[in-house]
């Protein structure tokens, strides 16, 4: 029990840590639709923490709201990530690129954790983050085709044919 309770620990952390990585991310875009891509995300992440959130049993994160609103941490490495393309030659390309990896580790580790629960409740929990995280990798690399201008699935045979 605690190693499942220490598992869902993590993964509110992890997916506070996204939260905090997409709204970093929103506040640097100058994109609108990239922008409104990581605001999405971050409100999203919201939820797959509390997902995680109801099923935890520990009190020491506190409410909810109170740890959801809590400061970044700084070490963590979805911060570190975002951290590393703000400034003077951010670009949402990078952004974009950091957050198709960060999710890609997230949805491994999600379904690795899963394999090792034995809780079909919980094992549930992880399995649909994973799947919601997979979606938001679709998602982000969806959006960056559309920054880096690549041709669409949609659009391909058109362009093949011509």
């Amino acid at each position: 029990m605690k190693d499942m309770q220490d598992a869902l620990k993590q993964a509110i952390q992890t997916e506070k840590n996204a939260m905090n990585f997409y709204q970093i991310g929103a506040q640097q875009m100058k994109d609108k639709e990239a922008k409104r891509l990581f605001e999405q995300l971050a409100r999203e992440e919201k939820e797959h923490a509390a997902q995680f959130f109801k099923a935890y049993q520990g009190k020491e994160l506190g409410s909810f709201e109170e740890f959801i609103t809590s400061p970044p941490q700084n070490e963590a490495l979805w911060i570190n990530s975002i951290q590393k393309v703000i400034g003077a030659d951010f670009t949402e390309q990078k952004a974009l690129e950091y957050a198709m990896e960060k999710e890609t580790q997230l949805e491994k580790a999600l379904r690795e954790t899963a394999a090792k629960i034995t809780d079909s409740s919980i094992k549930e929990i992880f399995l649909w983050n994973a799947n919601e995280t997979h979606n938001h990798f679709l998602t982000i690399e969806a959006e960056y085709a559309r920054i880096m201008a690549m041709v669409d699935e949609s659009d391909m045979d058109t362009f093949v044919r011509e």
